[in-house]
């Protein structure tokens, strides 16, 4: 072995390596990404769980409910093989628009790569005759999550919530929602900044919230009517108050417990439990809570 070959043993070793390594691990960020966004998601959003008997399809275990807040997403009944896409992008709904090309049409070899579900006949792609579009304020649920990094989309099934929409008799539709982010955005998106995107589509419903507010206000006010007359009639004869000043404004820190938050904020219009993540719902603002302390208000 000449000496000239000799000194290029190393560097072509060394070389060798480099490939393996690449080889093997291609794109370790966006890896990591798409665990770390799938999994504060998953957190965010509860997945519902379908299951069937002699009966049909039904809901044996309820997720986040989910209220859609912009029309032309186009379901079809559960028991079809196929499931219909719309996309979701600059906030505007693209009924089954491929997010590659930006065509029109039904988006076959894309949907069977990612829930490996294909129509069984070559008719049911096309096929009208069952097809639904959901209306603004229908409720549904998330059934799954697919976070693509590489693409830059996030792709939620969803499946209507027939008993909160009184359809009747149920058919429990089913569509695949695609969110499509700028090119490159999604390998640094926040999972706040990515929920706020789902959120203008799929909002967080309230309702459940809203409805034990007004039956407990109703309460409060008969409650009150009762003691009304007694607590005019003493009023009239008391002087009038001293001007108090002004509390100090209510602030939320980081670190903070739910105690502390509700002691500074009031109840909350609706929590939502997601094992070690909570998030308090206030008027105009959530407070997310990590192992009962406070990470991030948005």
């Amino acid at each position: 072995m000449s000496n000239k070959f000799r000194d290029l043993v190393p560097g072509i070793l060394l070389l060798a390596a480099t490939i393996f390594v690449v080889a093997i691990f291609p794109t370790p960020l966006s890896n990591a990404q798409a665990v770390s966004l799938q999994e504060q998601l998953a957190a965010q959003y509860k997945l519902a769980k379908m299951g069937s008997d002699s009966s049909g399809w039904s809901i044996v275990e309820e997720g986040t409910l989910l209220s859609i807040q912009k029309g032309g997403i186009k379901g079809s009944p559960y028991k079809t093989s196929f499931t219909r896409s719309a996309t979701f992008q600059d906030g505007t709904v693209h009924a089954a628009a491929d997010p590659a090309s930006g065509k029109a049409g039904d988006i076959k070899n894309k949907l069977c790569g990612v829930f490996k579900k294909c129509p069984t006949t070559p008719d049911a792609v096309n096929d009208e005759s069952t097809t639904k579009l959901f209306a603004k304020g229908d409720k549904v649920y998330a059934t799954k999550i697919d976070v693509g990094v590489d693409k830059d989309t996030v792709t939620m099934a969803i499946v209507a919530c027939d008993t909160c929409n009184k359809t009747d008799p149920p058919t429990y539709n089913k569509a695949n929602v695609v969110f499509v982010f700028p090119k490159g955005t999604l390998a640094t998106a926040s999972a706040g900044q990515v929920e706020d995107t789902i959120g203008t589509l799929l909002s967080i419903s309230t309702d459940d919230a809203k409805q034990g507010d007004s039956a407990q206000q109703g309460g409060d006010q008969q409650q009150g009517g009762d003691q009304g007359g007694g607590q005019q009639q003493a009023g009239q004869q008391q002087p009038a108050a001293q001007e108090q000043p002004q509390p100090e404004p209510a602030s939320i820190d980081k670190g903070m417990t739910t105690d502390q938050v509700q002691a500074a904020m009031g109840k909350p219009d609706k929590i939502v439990n997601l094992g070690t993540k909570t998030i308090y719902y206030y008027k105009d603002m959530k407070v997310i809570f990590l192992s009962g302390k406070v990470s991030d208000v948005q």
